[in-house]
């Protein structure tokens, strides 16, 4: 009779055959009924992250405020956007956010009561209000990303439920690939494309796993916010959704509309300052602004804390009413103050956002490649599936061009252009594939087109500012910066656009 041991890896099997079969068909089956909506997520999460350089840029004459504001400066700013948000018909809520490492502007926001009153105002340094805000398709970008511009809430929560898909099939990856990490340096290159594809593919997911799971995570709660408060409130507040709404953003105004004096922030900041002197100022929200029931949401950053800012809240008159505790509070304050800066990278500084750039690339590039193997796999077999290979590029490189186009249509024609520019050349990406020969003809076009359209940006951005340009680029070299890395783009995606003949093996 045969005594020897089992072979290691049989013994120490983890997972049967059938579960990794069945594995693999969900992560499969996952990734080919969400792979779009993750694409676009996760494309327009990546520039997102760089969202503050890039209103740098769209409007690079607007004054540079890199130090944190003295309160003084704070009060004035507020005092003069508080006056012209009257005016406007938008003081209902005020919002004044300050400088970091990033953003370097003083910026005051305000709404109104009624929808579309609105404004939003750039202060120097002495808390003087030099010009209206001007970053129309950074906004864009940045509704993209948060709700793909449905309305109310939908969006939100759709976007959540991206973040909630791209975990299972993180997840189901993982499992449905035993030998994924004693592989993790593998690359099979020059051989069957299907096989090269599914290695960088596995190989990009397994060195970025911390990002992917930490950016997805982050996500889905953020998308997903209000659900989860509707549910707390079911369940702690008997269907109060206020009161949840309290316990999680502090104290909300009362229904006092009688007139009152402004707050006094300069004193709530310094009284914040004399218990916590190495604090400074990053935000603060006043809502029902002016009235007797306004109440104060005051941010303070203190060096040392992943969240953005820790909120102290204030009435109208200046009395103290607690604080979030998004510093030093309980695990779940903290976490909530931590789900910001951890989804966009707003930590660490520019390294750190740099490496969030490129992690975010190679999760949209393991979203796209997904279904790049499964279409290859089927040709593989004989059963090519030519239509949507071309669709698939059609989306995959006409959605940089489509923002690249509605980028540059922002700074030629302003923020009535921008969509129209991004439905349209999204429209003209799909219509090329579908007279182009095959995919990889539709991919060249379009990745030829996007590096065309990157460096035209970049022509229009000088002549757009050919007059105060070199001024601006004097006081805020952020503009300068965002070119280059265009330029940059576009000489990446250049030697992509010529065929492999061309380039030689």
């Amino acid at each position: 009779m045969d005594t020897r041991p089992e072979p290691l890896a049989r013994r120490r099997q983890f997972l049967s055959p059938d579960v990794v079969r069945a594995m693999l068909e969900g992560h499969s089956a996952l990734g080919i009924a969400f792979a779009a909506l993750i694409y676009v997520v996760c494309l327009t999460g990546t520039l997102a992250v760089f969202i503050n350089e890039l209103r740098r840029w769209e409007q690079p004459d607007a004054p540079v405020v890199a130090a944190a504001p003295a309160p003084e400066t704070v009060a004035a700013a507020f005092a003069e956007g508080y006056a012209r948000a009257r005016a406007a018909g938008a003081a209902h809520d005020l919002f004044l956010m300050g400088p970091d490492a990033g953003r370097a502007r003083l910026t005051v926001f305000a709404r109104g009561a009624q929808p579309g009153a609105e404004g939003a105002w750039v202060a120097d340094a002495q808390g003087r209000l030099a010009a209206p805000v001007r970053a129309p398709w950074t906004e864009f970008l940045a509704e993209l990303h948060a709700s793909l511009h449905l309305p109310g809430s939908w969006g939100g929560l759709l976007v959540g439920l991206v973040g909630v898909t791209l975990i299972s099939s993180l997840i189901s990856g993982l499992l449905s690939h035993p030998r994924i990490f004693r592989d993790a340096f593998a690359l099979r290159w020059g051989g069957a494309r299907h096989l090269q594809e599914a290695d960088l593919h596995n190989r990009l997911g397994v060195w970025g796993l911390p990002f992917h799971l930490a950016v997805s995570l982050s996500g889905a709660l953020l998308g997903l916010a209000t659900l989860i408060v509707g549910l707390l409130a079911l369940a702690a507040y008997e269907g109060d959704s206020e009161k949840a709404f309290a316990a999680i953003l502090g104290p909300m105004p009362s229904e006092d509309h009688n007139p009152a004096p402004l707050p006094d922030l300069a004193a709530m900041i310094r009284q914040v300052g004399a218990t916590r002197p190495s604090a400074v100022f990053a935000s603060v929200t006043v809502q029902h602004v002016g009235t007797a029931g306004q109440v104060v949401h005051l941010g303070m950053r203190t060096p040392g804390h992943l969240a953005l800012s820790n909120t102290y809240y204030f009435d109208g008159a200046g009395t103290a009413l607690g604080e979030g505790g998004l510093e030093a509070g309980g695990v779940g304050q903290q976490i909530l103050g931590a789900l910001q800066p951890l989804h966009f990278g707003w930590f660490g500084g520019i390294a750190v956002k740099l490496a969030y750039g490129v992690l975010g690339l190679a999760l949209s590039y393991v979203a796209f490649n997904g279904v790049t193997i499964w279409l290859v796999r089927r040709r593989a077999k004989g059963r090519p599936a030519p239509g949507w290979e071309k669709v698939w590029s059609a989306l995959g490189w006409g959605q940089p061009l489509a923002l690249a186009a509605s980028a540059g249509a922002a700074l030629v024609a302003g923020a009535p252009a921008v969509m129209p520019a991004y439905l349209a050349t999204t429209l003209a990406a799909f219509a090329w594939a579908w007279m182009a020969r095959d995919g990889r003809q539709t991919a060249r076009a379009l990745r030829l087109a996007c590096a065309a359209v990157l460096v035209g940006i970049v022509a229009a951005h000088l002549a757009v500012w050919r007059g105060p340009f070199a001024e601006a680029i004097a006081v805020d070299a952020m503009a300068h910066a965002v070119n280059v890395a265009l330029l940059c783009a576009a000489a990446l995606a250049l030697p992509l656009a010529v065929p492999a003949k061309a380039r030689g093996r």
